[in-house]
């Protein structure tokens, strides 16, 4: 008896940390999101189907002086993925041992989404700008975030889309059982819709020349989860934290 109620404060510690740690990161999730999307905005297009005026044409040469104004928004987005992995961890542990199978796969697309998305930004922050100065500009067009059919856009689609795969998979997580897990779930859901309707209508439209239009999208839609589920999934965590208390309590 007493072993079994050792056993069960230290899985009840476990759950604490975790619901703890979750609460801090879903709500840094959200300002972090809410910095790297405000920063973004305000950072316009300069080539592609967007660009107003002044466009950078291929080969993309004449990009020194963008530096680093247009790429300020990556800095906190790399961080913003690295509190995204923590806080899918965090949902993993929070999820009941027999929806640990999804929390799991979702973890696992989670970190697809991440690593694709952090050597993307990596490399942009990194390469593109010291290749330019040192005059190596072998490979350059390729590589840069203002070519809209480059490697830049094509890994933030697929890092994107891999996010929100995993915002689907870990969604049966929150079973319904109250109306603010149950409109988690919902959110999850619908996001990961809205992103393959989006898909499959910008493909149709404009085949291999979507250029970075999906990218805009998916990346506006998996944001907007962030924000908001950030918001909520705090509210959840707090709600979580302070049950265990009461039944520690109570052994």
């Amino acid at each position: 008896m007493k072993n079994q109620m050792t056993s069960s404060k230290t899985v009840n510690f476990v759950k604490n940390n975790a619901n703890l740690l979750g609460f801090y990161v879903a709500i840094l999730t959200t300002v972090l999101t809410v910095v790297t999307f405000g920063i973004a905005i305000f950072t316009p297009p300069i080539s592609g189907s967007f660009c107003q005026g002044s466009c950078i044409e291929y080969p993309f040469t004449n990009i020194v002086s963008r530096f680093p104004r247009d790429y300020v928004w990556m800095y906190p987005a790399i961080l913003l993925t690295l509190f995204y992995v923590v806080l899918m961890v965090c949902i993993h542990y929070y999820a009941s041992n027999d929806k640990k199978i999804f929390s799991q796969i979702g973890l696992s697309f989670a970190l697809i989404s991440a690593t694709v998305l952090i050597i993307d930004y990596f490399i942009q922050i990194s390469v593109i700008q010291s290749s330019l100065v040192n005059g190596e500009t072998d490979g350059i067009a390729i590589l840069t975030q203002y070519n809209p059919h480059g490697i830049f856009i094509a890994l933030e689609e697929i890092g994107y889309l891999m996010m929100s795969v995993a915002f689907l998979c870990i969604a049966p997580v929150f079973s319904g059982t109250n109306r603010l897990e149950s409109a988690i779930r919902w959110i999850f859901i619908i996001s990961f819709i809205l992103t393959i309707i989006s898909l499959i209508i910008i493909s149709i439209l404009y085949g291999i020349n979507r250029e970075y239009r999906f990218e805009v999208a998916v990346i506006t839609i998996d944001w907007i989860v962030l924000i908001v589920s950030g918001i909520l999934l705090s509210i959840v965590f707090r709600r979580a934290n302070v049950i265990i208390k009461q039944i520690d309590k109570l052994i």
